[in-house]
Order: structure tokens, then C-alpha cells, then sequence
């Protein structure tokens, strides 16, 4: 399988590193290159992160991984990164386009 973003989701993780950045370039680097590794992980064990809580009905899970939530769907041999929420957020409904 292949790790895959939406373009809203990839969006949402520039934006968070961005926002990180402003403050510490370091720590920027270091969430990207630990959710490089952690997603990449989903290409072998897509089922391996939790059933997104908010949406139990819905074929979404969830990573979890400094204070973000990378949201994802396994979609035939793509996994697709759909949201990235920082946790105090509340995460919406996803789109209906990244429901499949």
C-alpha cells in the first residue's frame, strides 16, 4: 500500500508546520520527520491506528502523534491521510469526497 494526502489534509500538516516553525524550526523538523515514520507505517499495518471516536460509524481512523491527529481511510491500495487536526481542536464531519 501507499501513504497518501488529500490536498486539504496536506494542506492542514503544512499549515501546522508552518505555525510550529514561527517558533521553533527544530521542532517543525522533528513532527515531520516522526509522522513521516509513523504514517509510513500504515503502508504495512493499515488498520494498526484507533477507530476515529467522533465517527465510529465511518471507516476512519486515526494517529495520534504530538498533540495532532493525522485522520486516514484505506482506499483499495491507498492509504489516505484525510485531516490533520491539532487535538484541541474538534474535528468535523469529513467531506463527503474523503469518505470514498
Amino acid at each position: 500500500m501507499k501513504v497518501r494526502f488529500t490536498p486539504s489534509a496536506r494542506a492542514q500538516f503544512l499549515a501546522a508546520l508552518d505555525y510550529i516553525r514561527a517558533d521553533d524550526p527544530q521542532a517543525a523538523r522533528d513532527l515531520r520527520d516522526r509522522a513521516a515514520t509513523s504514517l509510513s507505517r500504515l503502508a504495512r499495518f493499515p488498520e494498526s491506528g484507533r477507530v476515529a471516536p467522533e465517527f465510529p460509524d465511518l471507516p476512519f481512523r486515526e494517529v495520534v502523534l504530538a498533540r495532532y491527529r493525522f485522520f486516514y481511510r484505506a482506499k483499495g491500495d491507498i492509504v489516505w491521510i484525510v485531516a490533520v487536526w491539532h487535538s484541541a481542536q474538534v474535528p468535523l464531519e469529513p467531506a463527503r469526497e474523503d469518505r470514498g
